[in-house]
């Protein structure tokens, strides 16, 4: 697969890894569609919009304000906390573990924790507000998320 010169080979993890998540999605529903439940739908919707979207728009939107200039324990711990993270969430909600829910979150906020300090020195204009508008979307979200499942169960 080419990139544009921009991505540069270490975000390029965010694009596959969420890419991947997107067609997953896709298949899991195609799989579930004749038996689909309210746990799968939300599974896959998950899977698609948060796991592998969000993931390609916060890999893209650090590559294209920060570049290389990321020690590369940053962008690993991001990379794996999300993905680490997103897995937990669905295995716990999917296997009604609450701990496994909790961990997935806690996961995430340090992942999301870890783009804002990533994106901490970039030049301000829209890439930037775009970026730190999904981290807080994402931030707000997970909470409703968690006490939403808690209501279910």
């Amino acid at each position: 697969m080419r990139f544009p010169g921009w991505v540069r080979p270490a975000h390029r993890w965010f694009v596959l890894l969420g890419g991947a998540c997107v067609i997953g999605g896709g298949l899991v529903s195609a799989a579930m569609a004749p038996a689909a439940t309210y746990h799968s739908s939300w599974a896959v919707a998950y899977i698609v919009l948060v796991a592998g979207v969000a993931q390609v728009a916060l890999g893209l939107g650090q590559a294209g304000l920060v570049g290389e200039d990321l020690p590369r324990w940053v962008l690993r711990s991001e990379l794996v906390g999300w993905n680490l993270g997103n897995a937990a969430v669905v295995a716990g909600t999917l296997l009604d573990v609450t701990l496994a829910l909790y961990v997935g979150c806690a996961l995430l906020v340090a992942a999301l924790g870890l783009v804002l300090y990533a994106i901490r020195n970039a030049q301000p204009g829209r890439t930037l507000v775009t970026i730190r508008a999904i981290v807080v979307l994402l931030l707000i979200s997970m909470p409703v998320g968690v006490v939403l499942q808690a209501a279910t169960h």
